[in-house]
């Protein structure tokens, strides 16, 4: 089978994109010139721009892309690029996209108040065009993103994550945004509230498929190919699904040997023995299945909708996730 290219994907609505990055550049400019500065960098460092594309996509397969669905695609992106911003504070991190973080070449305070700034003009778009629709929804996944990370940060501290708590924190920290990408896409060209949920749903399952896979390419794949450094879960403690079943799987003392290395361990032989011990347990063939699974509930939801380019692209989209590493 030949990969799906996100270029492939995005061709149904090539113009709609080129109008969103030149409305997206306008959002972020400010008349304070760090502010400036610092926005402009932000767009030096390009995404693959999958939020504003469920956006752009799901509006016109549900009715037509109309000038709401900018400022949704808008308003979104804005709220991604800003949680962004804040976990590479969080995180300490260096790099973001290839090129030095925000807070790496402006330190801590200035990366957090342009989060915040990001956040509010999303905000402020909405409000001074009456989507109080957007509103709703996006605050909503805001309150999500922060409980899921949250949770995340409780259970990693005591390594004790089921797989009903690993659903609730990827289905909040990451399905939730995918999930509002398309209702809000929806919100902004029909009003008929099967459709709405229906694509909701969509970016739901979605972004349940997508957190798995990725989930899925710590323990497999090149650190190259794939962007993420191998191992990359297991140093930070993240205990995810794949790991998750095969301590089930395993007798109590393995199970107590295999966490005491993830708690101890930091060296590339301990890593490489836990990857060895989820491959051998099955746990990436189980995490797949899960993925596959959720991947199937997203075409499904997509049923009820008229075939057209825009409706291919994002059933290709949900293969694109799956097959992103075979």
């Amino acid at each position: 089978m030949s990969k799906i290219k996100l270029s492939e994907i995005s061709r149904p609505i090539k113009v709609e994109l080129e109008k969103f990055n030149g409305l997206f550049k306008d959002s972020m400019k400010s008349k304070v010139g760090l502010l400036d500065l610092v926005a402009k960098y932000i767009l030096r460092q390009k995404g693959k721009k999958i939020r504003p594309l469920l956006v752009l996509l799901s509006s016109k397969v549900a009715g037509g892309v109309t000038e709401r669905s900018y400022r949704g695609a808008i308003l979104v992106e804005l709220l991604h690029t800003a949680t962004l911003v804040h976990d590479d504070v969080v995180d300490s991190a260096e790099k973001r996209r290839g090129l030095p973080s925000i807070n790496a070449i402006w330190k801590n305070k200035v990366a957090v108040l342009m989060g915040d700034y990001l956040l509010s003009r999303g905000l402020l778009i909405a409000v001074e065009n009456n989507d109080f629709d957007f509103l709703k929804t996006i605050t909503e996944t805001v309150k999500r993103m922060s409980e899921g990370e949250l949770l995340q940060i409780s259970k990693t501290k005591k390594l004790d994550i089921d797989e009903e708590t690993y659903f609730k924190i990827i289905s909040d920290k990451t399905a939730s945004l995918l999930s509002t990408c398309c209702e809000i896409g929806a919100l902004s060209t029909t009003k008929d509230q099967d459709e709405i949920l229906a694509m909701r749903e969509f970016g739901e399952n979605l972004g349940m498929a997508f957190q798995i896979r990725d989930d899925i390419l710590d323990y497999v794949g090149s650190s190259k190919l794939i962007g993420k450094p191998l191992g990359g879960d297991i140093k930070e403690k993240k205990i995810t699904l794949p790991l998750i079943y095969s301590l089930q799987k395993a007798d109590k003392s393995k199970a107590n040997k295999i966490i005491s290395i993830i708690k101890n361990g930091k060296s590339k032989g301990n890593i490489n023995e836990v990857i060895q011990f989820v491959k051998d347990s099955g746990g990436i063939n189980y995490a797949y299945s899960i993925a596959q699974n959720y991947s199937k509930r997203a075409k499904e939801n997509l049923k009820m909708f008229p075939d057209n380019e825009s409706k291919l692209a994002l059933q290709a989209l949900v293969d694109f996730v799956i097959e992103r590493i075979n």
